[in-house]
């Protein structure tokens, strides 16, 4: 798990919803941004990766952006907005395996056979016969 914390930056700004007085006064919501073409952290082909997965993300300047206004103090939407944003991007990073496509051995496909001739088998023996 890559930690690229130092190359964020951060907004604040005022929390919507529901809060009373400390909504309308306190700037708790934090936006965490992160230019990834200007990441010293990683290197080009992490960075086009991140790029493609992540492309709904990142606006037209290359920026990711992440708003996270779960909680009341401005520290702990902090934290929370940093824990996101690294995991999100750590899971872009992860290249999932190809699958190998296999065939059904002989063996199983007899036993599917044998199996739909018991089943066949045992719905015509409840048929009335004359």
């Amino acid at each position: 798990m890559k930690d690229f914390s130092r190359e964020l930056s951060f907004k604040t700004s005022r929390s919507s919803g529901a809060g009373g007085q400390n909504v309308n006064k306190v700037e708790t919501a934090v936006t965490v941004l992160w230019n990834v073409n200007e990441s010293g952290f990683f290197n080009e082909d992490e960075k086009v990766l991140i790029q493609n997965k992540l492309k709904n993300r990142i606006n037209i300047d290359g920026l990711l952006f992440l708003t996270v206004s779960e909680s009341r103090t401005q520290l702990m939407n902090k934290n929370k907005a940093i824990e996101k944003i690294i995991e999100i991007v750590n899971k872009a990073l992860i290249i999932p395996k190809k699958r190998v496509a296999t065939k059904p051995s002989k063996g199983q496909k007899q036993k599917r056979l044998d199996t739909k001739k018991k089943i066949s088998d045992k719905k015509e023996n409840r048929r009335f016969k004359f």
